[in-house]
Parts: C-alpha cells; structure tokens; sequence
C-alpha cells in the first residue's frame, strides 16, 4: 500500500483535466490519468512523466460500468486508498449554429447522453472510488462544472452567460444539484465535495476560443483537491470566489 498521496483526474488525457493533473503532479501527487481513448491517455502519462510527475494509466469510460468497476480495483491494487477524485470528464452534446442547444427543439437523445456522462457519470465513478476515499486522512471529491448552471447568472440579464444551451447548461446546473447532495449525505467525515468553474478556456470542447488557458482553468479544481481539513464543502466556487447558485 503506498502512503504516497494519490489523486484520480477523469477526463485528464487533454485540457483542463491534463493540466488538473499537471498541477497535482507537481505538488507531489501520484496521478491517475483516467481517459477512454488508449492513444490519447498513454500520450498524456508520457508528458506528464517526463516532467516529472508520476503519473500511471487509468482506462476509463465513466458512462460504462464495467469500466469504472475496474478503474476502482485498479486505484486499490496501486495504493489502496485515493486522497483525491476530481470528476472532469464533461461532454457539450450537439451544437447547433452559434453554439445554440434549442430547447424547442433538442435531440432528447442527444440530452440523456449528456446527462449520461456530465451527470450519471460523475455518480458513477464517484461511489466506486468513496470506499477508496474513505480510507484518505484527507479525502477531497471536486466536480469540475460551469458557470452556466448558475441559475442565478442565466436570468440575470446584466450578465453575459453566452448562448441558450439546453442539455449543456442543464446538466451543469443538475451537477451542482448532485454536489449538494453529496456533500449533505457526507457531512461529519473528513470528505470535502465542491464544485468548480475553470472559466472560459481555450481547449478544443469550444474550439479554442476562450480568453483563460488551460493551466488557468484547473487553478480552482487543484485547489479545491488540495483543501485543508475544515475547508469548505458543498460550494461553487471559480478563481474569484463563490459562484451564485
């Protein structure tokens, strides 16, 4: 069993989730890569390695059971424990022009595999990897979201929430709905669960057109991975602080 601190990164074979897993790399951790797509996934543990980070190979489809029952008995046949699980693995579904999801319109096909993965998914290898985290000192699960499942900003007309996006926006604002959840269910353990914004980054889910980098973007999902005891639990937060609900 290794007493080193491990942290699990879904999605961490590109953007955000890669430099999520830089980020912890660098402090010290050891990385699980988790990825679907072998070609991918190995290319990242390369990087990650030779910069120094020691990173190892997850397989991991978090819409597949199988996959994340076996990605779980992975983590506890390398350590036996996981310190920290960061749900990064996010899809947008089918765009239309001008990035518009129509709710008048939506492919309900289309909205439950979105749900299925940013939702479900996170559901998923969340309560396969608890009985590994439950077994940390220091236990940290952070659901990475979007500001655009803040209620609260997408009926203020004074700010600019970007296009109407019916199963994206959605099941962000379903996600923070499930982090609550999580947090209440585990109040009084040493378990923290918060959800975290990375901004608008650049990264090939936009087409590379938001103004932050991807280091920029995993900024508040490392430091909510890395909280010290008594940190919060139950929040959004993005690097300037708390996100409306």
């Amino acid at each position: 069993m290794s007493e080193k601190k491990l942290a699990l990164v879904t999605g961490a074979n590109k953007g955000i989730g890669y430099e999520i897993a830089a980020g912890l790399g660098a402090l010290g951790y050891r990385v699980g890569v988790g990825a679907r797509d072998r070609t991918r996934r190995e290319a990242a543990v390369e990087k990650l390695r030779a910069a120094g980070a020691d990173a190892f190979e997850v397989p991991l489809d978090v819409t597949d059971h199988q996959s994340v029952t076996r990605a779980a008995e992975l983590v506890e046949g390398l350590a036996g424990h996981l310190d920290a699980l960061v749900n990064n693995a996010g899809i947008s579904g089918e765009l239309g022009p001008g990035w518009v999801q129509d709710p008048t319109a939506v492919d309900f096909g289309d909205l439950r595999t979105v749900v299925e993965t940013n939702v479900i998914g996170v559901m998923r290898v969340t309560n396969a990897m608890l009985p590994l985290l439950r077994r940390s000192v220091s236990p940290r699960i952070v659901n990475v979201s979007s500001s655009v499942g803040s209620l609260t900003r997408q009926v203020d007309p004074g700010i600019e929430v970007g296009p109407v996006m019916a199963a994206y926006a959605p099941s962000k604002t379903f996600l923070n709905a499930v982090t609550v959840q999580y947090a209440r269910q585990l109040a009084g353990t040493n378990i923290l669960v918060n959800a975290a914004c990375p901004g608008y980054v650049a990264t090939d889910f936009n087409g590379f057109r938001g103004p932050r980098t991807p280091e920029q973007g995993a900024v508040t999902a490392i430091r909510l991975a890395t909280l010290p005891d008594g940190g919060p639990t139950g929040g959004f937060f993005e690097e300037d602080g708390t996100i409306p609900w």
